[in-house]
């Protein structure tokens, strides 16, 4: 539990939850307001998982203009576009045996929430000016701080793509919530 800083019943509920995920070779969405340290929860349920040997990459969807997020996904052949001058492995392909985690997930364009669905279909996915599909063997993590069911409703996020995220759901307590870990924390972040 590196990283984890807090022992009150709020937290202790949500590391139970991850302790029953870890093993398990199944999606997980990760939702909760920012901060609340969904990311280190990733990084937890990864280390305790059957792949924690391989590994673990993040990728910040937010990060990213539309234009850059497939490439950056599933990489891109040699003159796919301007700066692929040989080919470009992409977060996919890096995290291969091992975990994707991806946070904000609610920021991702349509178009890439499509790619997206496929790879969680099929287990495959073709890299940008590609032509031949690629086997991949990723265990995906989703976070986000926006309620995607209202993202659903209003047609800003995939209904499909939501479900097959959200196989095993964990919400992270806000601080609110866990005012125990308060000083906890203090202690932590001063250090």
């Amino acid at each position: 539990l590196d990283g984890v800083v807090g022992s009150s019943p709020a937290l202790a509920a949500v590391l139970r939850q991850a302790a029953l995920v870890a093993p398990l070779d199944v999606n997980v969405l990760l939702t909760g307001a920012s901060g609340t340290g969904k990311s280190q929860l990733a990084r937890v349920i990864h280390d305790n998982g059957s792949r924690a040997a391989a590994s673990f990459v993040e990728l910040n969807c937010a990060a990213l203009p539309d234009t850059l997020i497939e490439s950056e996904l599933f990489g891109a052949a040699a003159g796919a576009h301007s700066q692929a001058r040989r080919a470009i492995a992409g977060k996919v392909a890096v995290a291969e045996g091992g975990t994707l985690f991806l946070d904000e997930i609610a920021e991702l364009a349509m178009p890439a929430q499509a790619k997206l669905l496929q790879l969680l279909q099929s287990k495959q996915y073709f890299c940008l000016g590609g032509t031949m599909p690629i086997q991949a063997d990723v265990r995906l993590i989703a976070a986000t701080n926006t309620n995607l069911e209202e993202a659903v409703r209003e047609h800003r996020f995939r209904e499909d793509l939501f479900y097959r995220l959200q196989v095993l759901p964990i919400r992270m307590p806000s601080l609110d919530e866990r005012r125990e870990d308060i000083a906890e924390l203090s202690l932590h972040f001063a250090a």
